[in-house]
């Protein structure tokens, strides 16, 4: 279940590349043996030069954990599937490669020839781009292959999945929050690993004690513990996340904008009583230097005395540089995490002080405008949740072959 969410975080923090790589600069290379077998994987060799491409590959994806462990991890499972799927007869053809490096990069917003020269300026090869890419796909197609017959959805099944997630019966979670500022790329290593180690907390008081020494949101004084929250107005990635945790569990880390954020589920609770589904979200941002400073805090108080609505900040901002003030109106999927979750606590003319922004340098005065309710014509079609609930079941039996074929694999390493 774990790693799951770990692709689906990974994937979040794709866009990130196009920051991390104007600041990270190459190790100093081991120019003898770099091609030396470090793990044997059945009859395969993974070389010290793969695991220093993969750990720059994580590093630069931002991807949650240590990146050297996780090189390593990826690795011996994507020799371990090549090696089932050659067993099998799988073979995956360069076009087929091509396009999933083109989907790939497409999740960064970039064309595959931009995403592999940013790639390339931060020391990763397209060679290495195209091996990792090409263990995924060729995974794919295996365990659709071998398992895709056995998958069904009936209605029910449907029905089911229609009411988790049109707001056909209401769902809200009780969080404790950690926000680990970036302060630059330079330090975006060092604050992964200290978000990777507060991922492993035990319990709602270890959690709130690494909350209280090193979180930089509002609710750190508490431990992190914030109000509940309607999980249909969280972003899809984000609801999907927290889902996958029982109460006490702790999200892996989540990277938001210029910080890492972790979320502890507290508790769980669900109705009969449907809560809607939104199409978009309007709020408004205005921003205060000085960050939580006393000064900062008490201008945001004399703003919140001043207005009523989203409409009377234009009044408080007038005669300022235009970028002090941001409004607008965002699909729920398309709000930065960290503002999703303070927009989810407020109904319409309301305010949080909770967020800053510029590592802490500015707060952030955040009101929520209004919310526009799905029409019945936006809901999921039954096609759309017939292949969301196969991917899934698809997903399990994948998961238990590879723990299998694992379990059942020769591993050496030096």
């Amino acid at each position: 279940m774990i790693s799951k969410f770990r692709r689906t975080l990974t994937a979040l923090a794709i866009p990130a590349l196009l920051v991390v790589t104007g600041g990270l600069g190459m190790a100093p290379a081991q120019a003898q043996n770099l091609f030396e077998p470090m793990i044997h994987v059945n009859d395969q060799a993974i070389t010290r030069y793969e695991l220093q491409q993969r750990a720059r590959m994580m590093t630069l994806f931002r991807a949650p954990g240590d990146p050297a462990k996780l090189a390593r991890e990826q690795l011996i499972e994507e020799s371990i599937k090549l090696d089932a799927a050659r067993a099998n007869g799988v073979v995956i053809d360069d076009e087929t490669i091509n396009g999933g490096m083109a989907e790939f990069a497409s999740r960064a917003n970039m064309e595959a020839e931009q995403f592999v020269r940013a790639l390339e300026g931060a020391g990763v090869s397209e060679s290495s781009f195209r091996a990792f890419v090409r263990a995924g796909v060729t995974w794919r197609e295996l365990t659709r292959a071998r398992f895709a017959n056995r998958v069904s959805v009936s209605e029910d099944d449907i029905e089911r999945a229609t009411l988790a997630l049109t707001g056909g019966s209401s769902v809200r979670v009780l969080l404790s929050e950690i926000i680990l500022p970036v302060p630059n790329p330079a330090e975006a290593e060092s604050v992964q690993a200290l978000a990777g180690s507060i991922a492993q907390s035990e319990g709602e008081a270890a959690f709130a004690a690494q909350a209280r020494r090193h979180s930089a949101s509002a609710s750190a004084g508490r431990g992190g513990r914030m109000d509940w929250v309607e999980l249909s107005a969280l972003p899809q990635g984000l609801r999907q996340v927290i889902l996958g945790l029982a109460p006490g569990d702790v999200s892996d880390p989540l990277p938001i904008e210029g910080a890492v954020a972790l979320f502890l589920l507290r508790d769980i609770e669900e109705t009969s009583v449907a809560t809607p589904e939104y199409s978009a979200i309007e709020y408004a941002a205005f921003y205060i230097p000085g960050g939580r400073s006393e000064q900062a805090l008490a201008q945001a108080a004399r703003v919140r005395a001043e207005v009523d609505v989203c409409d009377d900040l234009y009044g408080v901002a007038q005669g300022q540089p235009p970028e002090v003030l941001e409004r607008g109106s965002r699909a729920p999927d398309e709000i930065p995490a960290d503002i999703a979750v303070q927009l989810a606590q407020l109904d319409p003319g309301e305010v949080s002080t909770n967020l800053t922004r510029a590592n802490g340098q500015t707060l952030v005065f955040l009101m929520l405008c209004g919310r526009s309710p799905k029409l019945d014509g936006e809901q999921p079609s039954v096609d759309d949740l017939s292949n969301f609930i196969r991917s899934r079941r698809l997903e399990s039996f994948a998961n238990s072959y590879l723990e299998q074929l694992r379990a059942e694999a020769r591993i050496s390493e030096k």
